[in-house]
């Protein structure tokens, strides 16, 4: 099963079929045709909710939704965490809100980062209810247009002073897609590395939406822009704006900060501890080629690699000399 997603995704991201393997040229018809039906469906159900027969909800706070047009590896997850927590420095308590999709390990990577603060993470597919579940059991407010908003918007200081357990903005992880929930600000993640792949829709191409979907964004993050080259970030910048001009573009990096063990994952270990060793990178993400690169810029002898698919779930006990895990 491995070698076969591997084998999609290198179909979707690889535009020279001269070097495709037999099994790459059988797979193309497949995905061609799923391609096509995916497409049927996704305008079918987006124009279903632009003529109103599919109800949007709204949600009593402001609602920021981080999303990509791609599958894996954009960055939605560590920019869903880095806005709730500079919410929380503006003394505003914020729910995150995810899908907990296969088996919810980023949920769980949320919740151990943000621990013991005011963030909450709410998890669960349909994400107005896991919203009222938190409403009811914290309250709500609504801070938009206030003069309250916009003093602790200015003066971060005075986030210790006016923190609520009451939530006062919603972050929808992974919300591009999930058309039910009306957000007041959409921010698209595009990954540096592989912005558009074959630039075809699911699966035979890393397309979830059009790139015209762009269009409904307000703003757009380059991430792993530190891994990419000045003309291809210049590329992605021209593709947006001729789809939507005046869309402001952020760039983003994944900066490593520490090792810690296995066994004892409060343990924190220094960079340099990697200096001159042998290290073998073993993933399960969306974008395994900017974690190895960010391995290679810390200093090692020799960095090997090994990737499993987005969200694998490992089974068996692996044993390797090393026991260290690498933090961004």
């Amino acid at each position: 099963m491995e070698k076969l997603k591997q084998a999609v995704k290198e179909i979707a991201y690889y535009r020279h079929q001269a070097k495709f393997s037999k099994l790459h040229l059988s797979l193309i018809p497949f995905l061609s045709l799923s391609s096509s039906l995916y497409g049927a469906l996704l305008y079918t159900r987006q124009s279903l909710y632009r003529s109103g027969f599919f109800s949007k909800n709204r949600l009593p706070v402001p609602v920021i939704s981080v999303g990509n047009l791609t599958w894996g590896g954009n960055g939605k997850t560590p920019m869903a965490e880095f806005i709730a927590k500079r919410l929380a420095d503006y003394g505003i308590s914020p729910l995150i809100l995810t899908r907990g999709y296969a088996g919810g390990d980023e949920a769980k990577m949320l919740k151990r980062h943000l621990l013991g603060g005011p963030v909450k993470v709410g998890v669960g597919a349909n994400r107005v209810a896991t919203a009222n579940l938190f409403f009811e059991k914290y309250g709500y407010v609504d801070y938009r247009g206030s003069k309250f908003f916009e003093r602790t918007y200015l003066d971060p200081k005075m986030g210790s002073h006016v923190g609520s357990q009451k939530i006062g903005a919603a972050v929808l992880d992974d919300g591009m897609q999930h058309w039910s929930l009306c957000r007041d600000l959409e921010i698209v993640m595009i990954n540096g590395l592989m912005p558009w792949g074959n630039c075809k829709l699911l699966p035979l191409g890393p397309l979830r939406e059009p790139l015209i979907a762009i269009k409904r964004a307000n703003i757009a993050v380059v991430h792993h822009a530190d891994l990419v080259l000045e003309q291809k970030l210049k590329d992605i910048k021209l593709v947006v704006q001729e789809i939507k001009e005046s869309l402001p573009i952020f760039y983003t990096r994944m900066t490593p900060s520490y090792f810690f063990e296995l066994r004892n994952i409060s343990t924190k270990m220094h960079l340099g501890a990697v200096l001159d060793a042998v290290v073998l990178c073993v993933s399960a993400i969306g974008s395994p080629d900017a974690f190895v690169r960010a391995m290679e810029k810390i200093g090692p002898l020799f960095v090997d690699r090994f990737d499993f698919s987005d969200h694998y779930s490992f089974q068996l006990k692996i044993y390797f000399p090393c026991n260290h895990v690498l933090v961004s």
